[in-house]
């Protein structure tokens, strides 16, 4: 039953959350926090979904029969070595990243939008992209394109991976042995996916605003 309603919630089985963990366990889990935090390809990966999932079976006992401080401080291991990943790929590929073509799992709006977003927070948008979906993926390659001071990135890329990492799965957690948030899991992980969409949605309503009054002017 929680299976369809996650598959519901988030689209199709191979980015359903619990088909994910009770397919792959925890091993999936970390591998997915390190793909989607710094890999190129891992944009696409469920991940604020898949930690409050985590969170909601390891406090059912479901799939995952570990202590939830140690699949909190693994998770938050893995998104850190992912950040770290993708801001070492940043800085060696450099400039020429910028100048890639568009592939089928690579787009430079998505790398453009992470680039905006990292000008407009600076050294902040390590710790608050790691709350908006896609932009999370590029940003600390970005960082490590642009060249960040690299013992600022590690500070911010450790802050932002354990309160990212931790704070999610303890919210699936603890909200997963609230009745109310166990019968109506579709409802709440749809919300969950529109939340981390709205960043996104707003800042592309701001630059075609932009564009708009560019084009006026």
């Amino acid at each position: 039953m929680l299976a369809q309603s996650l598959t519901l919630a988030v689209g199709p089985q191979f980015l359903d959350p619990e088909w994910l963990i009770s397919t792959f366990g925890l091993i999936g889990i970390l591998a997915i926090v390190f793909a989607e935090s710094g890999l190129l390809i891992g944009f696409f990966l469920p991940g604020d979904s898949l930690l409050f999932t985590t969170g909601l079976l390891v406090a059912g006992e479901q799939y995952l029969h570990q202590p939830l401080w140690l699949v909190c401080l693994l998770i938050a291991v893995a998104a850190v070595a992912g950040d770290q990943t993708g801001y070492l790929f940043g800085r060696r590929v450099g400039p020429a990243l910028f100048r890639r073509p568009d592939a089928r799992l690579f787009k430079q709006a998505n790398l453009c939008k992470a680039q905006e977003f990292f000008a407009r927070y600076g050294a902040r948008s390590i710790v608050l992209a790691r709350f908006v979906p896609v932009v999370r993926t590029f940003t600390p390659i970005v960082a490590g394109a642009g060249g960040m001071h690299y013992r600022t990135f590690v500070v911010y890329n450790v802050l932002g991976g354990a309160v990212w990492g931790t704070g999610v799965t303890v919210l699936g957690y603890f909200l997963g042995q609230v009745a109310f948030v166990r019968d109506n899991i579709e409802l709440i992980l749809i919300g969950i996916v529109a939340l981390s969409v709205i960043p996104i949605a707003v800042e592309l309503l701001r630059a075609r605003a932009r564009s708009r009054r560019s084009a006026h002017s």
